[in-house]
């Protein structure tokens, strides 16, 4: 007899994901915004079969980013994709440069 569950991997749990109304609710953005934002791709989503909006907790921390550069910036949703394009790439930069390079602990003499 061949076992039908060999090579199959169950998750222990299902991954910690919120609604839409829970996220609303945590963020305290109306769920219109959100949607909006989602259109704008400044947030990142998934969808189930029925095409119900989930978001991962991550998304909470990025909802905060979004408004608090909205405030403090005075600009539209619509311009703050290129703002925090640029604030990521400018965090790249900054990691890049904090990484040890062979050759700056050498000498040259």
């Amino acid at each position: 007899m061949t076992d039908l569950t060999a090579g199959t991997q169950w998750p222990l749990a299902r991954p910690y994901r919120l609604s839409l109304d829970s996220y609303a609710r945590i963020t305290g953005v109306h769920p219109d915004l959100i949607r909006r934002l989602i259109a704008l791709g400044l947030l990142e989503i998934t969808r189930d079969a029925e095409g119900n909006l989930w978001f991962d907790p991550s998304q909470v921390r990025e909802m905060a980013k979004i408004q608090r550069l909205h405030l403090r910036l005075n600009i539209t949703y619509a311009s703050l994709g290129l703002v925090m394009d640029l604030l990521d790439r400018i965090s790249d930069l900054e990691r890049t440069q904090r990484r040890p390079h062979p050759e700056r602990g050498r000498r040259w003499t």
